[in-house]
């Protein structure tokens, strides 16, 4: 069994991707420490908890409770329920701070996503968390990175090469498919902030999709063509790509994960069981 380090943001993590994460890999033996910026505990995208937020009604005060596209959007029961036992278990309530986290004793470094700027920006442009994505590519740590997690690898660079960790690498993350479809919908519904689902935006001149995870990523690897995503017209692709079905303990169908030996990665929160049991079976 192993030790997994979760840096994670102070807010707006996405609920799914560090609980499922943290259930299965704790329910199968393993430690979890996690670590945010200030040394307390973290809280997720609400919107992405309860849903609440999405609809163009959601500023009315009573039906502001009564969520619609959020229902879409949100955790599933399965995550809600393994963010709520998270939020009790002791690994949580005590994390470390980012800047004391150490590989010493480490096994594997999860990392995360989330997508609400306010607070995942401190999250992937950290150099603290840069610096130790770069040590854990270097000590041949396994890395396990998803959805926008992988932009925080994909920002890591290694002073050594003066490239990206992930140059080299095969790997996926968000794609702009998902992305897009997501930040179509939301602008609408949440006119008041239109951006809510873009953690980067297009500066003036820059094509669409510019700053989008997947375009980001694929500018850091050796060659385009390491970004994977599931083929049109492969078994299963439509389940896969619909952004609406999401994997569980018992059904890896919907799921797509790149394992790249000792790297491993995931697009969004429907990868999640399927992404923590590959890492928790690397960690066996």
């Amino acid at each position: 069994m192993g030790t997994v380090l979760i840096p994670i943001p102070d807010r707006d993590f996405d609920p799914t991707e560090v609980a499922v994460s943290w259930r299965i890999l704790t329910r199968e033996g393993h430690r979890v420490v996690f670590a945010t910026e200030s040394g307390a505990p973290g809280a997720a995208d609400d919107i992405m908890v309860t849903g609440r937020g999405l609809d163009v009604w959601s500023a009315l005060p009573a039906l502001g409770a009564i969520p619609l596209i959020g229902l879409a959007l949100r955790a599933n029961k399965d995550g809600r329920d393994a963010y709520r036992e998270m939020l009790a278990s002791k690994e949580f309530r005590h994390p470390i701070a980012w800047a004391q986290a150490t590989l010493d004793g480490v096994d594997a470094l999860l990392l995360p996503g989330g997508h609400r700027a306010r607070g995942m920006r401190s999250y992937i442009d950290s150099d603290t968390l840069h610096r130790l994505v770069v040590e854990a590519f270097a000590r041949k740590v396994i890395v396990a990175a998803i959805c926008h997690g992988v932009l925080l690898a994909a920002r890591s660079v290694d002073p050594a090469r003066g490239r990206s960790v992930l140059y080299g690498r095969q790997t996926t993350a968000l794609t702009w498919a998902m992305e897009r479809l997501a930040w179509r919908l939301t602008r609408v519904t949440r006119f008041w902030d239109r951006d809510y689902y873009r953690t980067y935006t297009e500066e003036p001149g820059q094509a669409s999709g510019y700053m989008s995870v997947q375009s980001e990523v694929t500018r850091a690897l050796e060659d385009p063509a390491d970004f994977r995503d599931v083929v049109r017209g492969t078994p299963g692709w439509r389940r896969k790509t619909s952004g609406v079905a999401r994997d569980r303990a018992t059904d890896s169908r919907p799921a797509f994960v790149v394992d790249d030996g000792d790297y491993i990665s995931a697009r969004w929160p429907g990868d999640t069981h399927t992404f923590a049991t590959v890492l928790s079976r690397k960690l066996m």
